[in-house]
């Protein structure tokens, strides 16, 4: 039994000292805001919108994009739509007699998948800086006239923003994407940051690269590929949009698990880049690593190993470790811990990548892990609340 805690001891003690130490470089740093050398500018900015049956909430986020805080004759918004529900008709009639901003329209036969679309939508964007977003989340008007500041810096190649607010009132996953922020804004001042996110990204259009056509994690692919080729990729806590999410624990899986599941796989597919590039590949990668990989099957095992121990030493009260795990569960899932809630925000995250690493294990098995072909099915619950 006294092997059985202290395996149990030094499971908890392995999973948590690299976290101790980033918090650690963090208060010592104490970072904040950009770390880019940001100056106004106004070069010319292609809007990137990728859509797939959007009907319902298209009109809204075209109304927002002509609305931003910027001069509409320097911007271009790219559409590529696959839909087949009338989207893109809708995309016309709303530019229809609109003399600015330029629309320039990509109809696809058929759905081959987001990177796909996104690689012929890149390619067709004319202008200086192209700024990716998703239809279904709300950026800041000023996020544009802050994401081409940031690129003045003729160090910075991208910039991504932050999810000031989660619609749907989902505290889990407001309070990870907090954490979330102190991690990027740590690896920004570092180096540069590994995650990019839809709603809201900007690219200097000559850094812009081709990313893999099956990809689950665009954006972060297409960033972490700039870094290697030697720019940097940095997050602006200041330019902020807005993105639905769940709380509850069944419905957030899709969303997250995929998420999770694109992320690992670009890790692996770029292990390469571990201990080059700089501080990019000697720190924030092998961080990463750690939280994205190595983390989630110690969290597994210690939840396994503090069962079979209690149960070792309490018999059949013993069943109070797992039950306490799933009222845990079922509380956070409800936003109702308190204090607590952050806890288990980091926690449901690393449920997502331990669940996504065992797909892609298996899949790997099976000899299909690279059949994923890069589409999503729509959320009509989230579309809901943007409508």
């Amino acid at each position: 039994m006294k092997r059985l805690l202290e395996a149990l001891f030094g499971l908890i003690a392995l999973t948590g000292i690299p976290y101790l130490i980033y918090l650690g470089v963090y208060y010592l740093r104490r970072p904040s805001g950009t770390p880019a050398d940001a100056w106004p500018r106004e070069p010319s900015v292609s809007i990137v919108l990728p859509t797939y049956n959007e009907s319902g909430i298209v009109e809204s986020k075209l109304e927002e994009l002509v609305e931003l805080d910027y001069p509409m004759e320097k911007v271009e918004i790219v559409v590529v739509d696959s839909s087949d529900d009338g989207t893109a008709d809708l995309v016309e009639t709303f530019f229809a007699g609109r003399s600015e901003p330029k629309l320039t329209l990509i109809r696809e036969d058929e759905r081959r998948g987001l990177a796909t679309a996104l690689n012929e939508a890149y390619a067709a964007a004319a202008n200086e800086v192209v700024v990716k977003t998703d239809c279904d989340s709300r950026i800041a008007s000023d996020a544009v006239r802050r994401a081409v500041a940031n690129l003045a810096d003729p160090a910075v190649a991208a910039v991504t923003g932050r999810n000031a607010e989660v619609l749907g009132g989902s505290d889990v996953e407001q309070n990870y994407r907090d954490i979330q922020t102190m991690i990027q804004i740590l690896e920004s001042h570092i180096d540069s940051t590994l995650i990019f996110h839809g709603p809201f990204s900007a690219f200097e259009r000559d850094q812009i690269v081709p990313i893999d056509e099956d990809s689950i994690a665009d954006d972060t692919e297409l960033a972490l590929k700039i870094r290697r080729n030697g720019g940097r990729v940095v997050f602006d806590p200041e330019i902020h949009y807005k993105e639905a999410a769940h709380s509850d624990f069944g419905k957030r899986r899709e969303q997250k698990d995929r998420r999770a599941m694109g992320l690992l796989r670009l890790l692996w597919r770029q292990r390469d880049a571990l201990g080059s590039h700089g501080a990019y590949g000697r720190v924030v990668l092998p961080f990463n690593w750690w939280f994205m990989v190595v983390s989630p099957w110690l969290v597994g095992a210690g939840v396994a190993l503090a069962t079979v121990g209690s149960l070792a030493l309490l018999g059949p009260a013993g069943l109070v470790t797992p039950a306490g795990v799933l009222a845990f569960t079922a509380l956070g899932s409800r936003d109702a811990l308190g204090p607590l809630q952050p806890l288990y925000s980091l926690f449901d995250a690393q449920i997502s990548l331990l669940r996504a690493s065992v797909s892609l294990i298996r899949a790997r098995a099976d000899g299909d892990e690279d059949t994923h072909d890069g589409t999503w099915a729509p959320d009509d619950e989230l579309r809901e609340v943007l409508q």
